[in-house]
């Protein structure tokens, strides 16, 4: 890429937005995880500038991550963002320690944009010096709303900085050192529940002086170029669900090697009423060489007695390998296995120091060995709306492109506790019945809903008679990227409909229940 901002991972929950912030500015930008052998790396991937995130850690703990300072004379522009700030003053020599009353949730920033210079009166010297605005702040509301998520708190800054922000309970909410472009903020700018989050990472992108040209177009036109040259006159085979991810990698490897690939369509038993029909049906329309596995017993048998969530996923995305190993030696001299892996993918799988979330089952719920000289993921650096505008410009139909997201793993993650054929068939009439409602409704605005089967039961009556059956969990949710979501707020009418009909209607499920958690907390996804 002509120009990157580089995200320097130290374990933050909100990696993944940072990067979003920036990319939304038209910016490339990447997560790495923060290590000392970093410096060397950023000396040959020359970023325009640098965003350390926050992390769970104290930055003056011995066990804790901690920058090297010449991380900050590269002369590259750094944003340090609450733990990030954290490190960025305690390793240029200022003092952090545990804040007498921490701060989580809203709170108001005070800017500092009066010259004046503060004295600590008992030590009888000048603890720091508050310059005129900020370029960090150039365009930001004074008193907006930011949000905190911290329990420690810098208390003395480096030689060289100046305080240019506050909050009630935090005196030094913000510092810089604008001579050598080195930012740093307590706060997170990188929620949407900070007001002027947007305008304060464009403020870092100009200093940065980054020209903002960075499309999906040049993307898509650059990766098959790349793939080109990878691949040559070799074989791939791609991993096709039918989902927009894995179907934008299709065409994508099909316009760089052409009759070379060939798209497999595992039917693992755990898809949606109709579904595998339904995927057969478009793929069959495109100019590829397609194959569909019906698999269903083999994988449901795999997860006889399974219950714990990481166990499901890594057994279902061990079997998919198996399968594609398997039809790749009937193709014969297949070298590379190509996957829709997209960047949340990664991240919640697990990147460097970050929580694993959940392990992807084409991420961290791959084998240790695989039967392919390499994976290969186009899309791997890609959030879901930027793969959907990668669609677009493939030309693929917006019925396709607009698709809300269908897991890997499928229903097996959306059956809580242990996967059998009778629950499947539970989950999959009870996710059609609101599908279906939901449509004839014409609810808008909705990023993915579906019907997911809880693993309790209860007490209900029907007729004149008890019964003790499974309850049903509705989920919508509102969203851009699926990196953080809202849960929806559906018409209680339809509700009542979808829950009349379900219990009516499908066998063994006596209560309906909706899930109104948003993200964070709560994963889309149940498993």
């Amino acid at each position: 890429m002509k120009e990157m901002i580089l995200v320097l991972d130290f374990g933050g929950q909100y990696n993944q937005l940072i990067a979003r912030r920036v990319r939304e500015n038209n910016v490339y930008c990447e997560v790495h995880n923060y290590s000392d052998e970093i410096i060397d790396k950023l000396k040959t991937l020359q970023p325009r500038g640098i965003i350390l995130t926050g992390g769970p850690q104290s930055v003056y703990a011995d066990d804790s991550i901690k920058c090297k300072c010449e991380l900050f004379e590269l002369g590259i522009p750094i944003l340090g963002i609450c733990y990030g700030a954290q490190a960025m003053t305690y390793a240029l020599g200022g003092s952090v320690e545990k804040a007498e009353v921490s701060e989580y949730g809203k709170t108001e920033l005070s800017i500092n944009d009066d010259s004046q210079v503060i004295i600590n009166v008992e030590k009888e010297s000048v603890d720091w010096i508050v310059p005129a605005k900020s370029r960090i702040f150039d365009g930001v509301e004074n008193n907006s709303v930011v949000w905190m998520s911290h329990t420690d708190r810098i208390t003395k800054v480096p030689e060289g900085f100046v305080v240019t922000a506050s909050t009630e309970n935090c005196p030094i909410a913000a510092l810089e050192d604008a001579s050598k472009n080195l930012y740093a903020v307590q706060f997170h700018p990188e929620v949407v529940h900070t007001v002027e989050g947007k305008k304060i990472f464009g403020n870092f992108i100009d200093i940065c002086g980054c020209s903002r040209d960075w499309r999906m177009a040049s993307f898509a036109e650059e990766t098959i170029n790349q793939l080109k040259e990878k691949i040559g006159n070799k074989k791939a085979l791609c991993a096709l669900s039918g989902g927009v991810d894995s179907s934008v990698a299709a065409v994508m490897m099909s316009k760089a090697i052409g009759k070379n690939l060939t798209c497999v369509f595992v039917d693992h038993g755990l898809l949606r009423k109709n579904e595998a029909d339904e995927v057969e049906a478009v793929f069959k329309n495109y100019d590829l060489n397609f194959i569909r596995v019906d698999a269903g017993e083999r994988f449901l048998t795999k997860l006889q007695g399974v219950t714990e969530p990481e166990r499901k996923r890594k057994i279902i995305g061990e079997e998919f390998i198996r399968v594609f190993e398997e039809e790749a030696k009937k193709i014969g001299a297949v070298d590379f296995l190509v996957q829709g892996t997209i960047y949340p993918d990664v991240i919640e799988s697990g990147l460097g120091k970050s929580a694993v979330i959940k392990s992807h089952h084409n991420v961290g719920g791959l084998p240790d060995h695989v039967d392919f000289k390499e994976i290969v993921e186009p899309l791997r650096l890609l959030f879901k709306d930027e793969v959907r505008e990668v669609g677009r410009q493939l030309g693929l139909p917006e019925h396709l492109v607009s698709r809300q997201p269908f897991p890997g793993p499928g229903l097996g993650i959306r059956i809580i506790g242990e996967v059998t054929a009778d629950k499947v068939k539970i989950v999959q009439e009870a996710d059609y019945i609101y599908r279906e409602e939901i449509a004839k409704a014409k609810v808008e605005g909705l990023g993915q809903y579906f019907a997911a089967l809880t693993n309790m039961r209860s007490v209900g009556v029907m007729g004149d008679g008890r019964t003790y059956d499974y309850a049903i969990a509705l989920r919508a949710v509102m969203t851009s990227d699926f990196m953080t979501a809202e849960a929806a707020q559906i018409p209680w009418k339809v509700l009542n409909t979808v829950a009349n009909r379900i219990v009516n209607e499908v066998k063994g499920v006596n209560r309906v229940l909706y899930d109104c958690t948003s993200k964070p907390p709560a994963t889309i996804e149940f498993e």
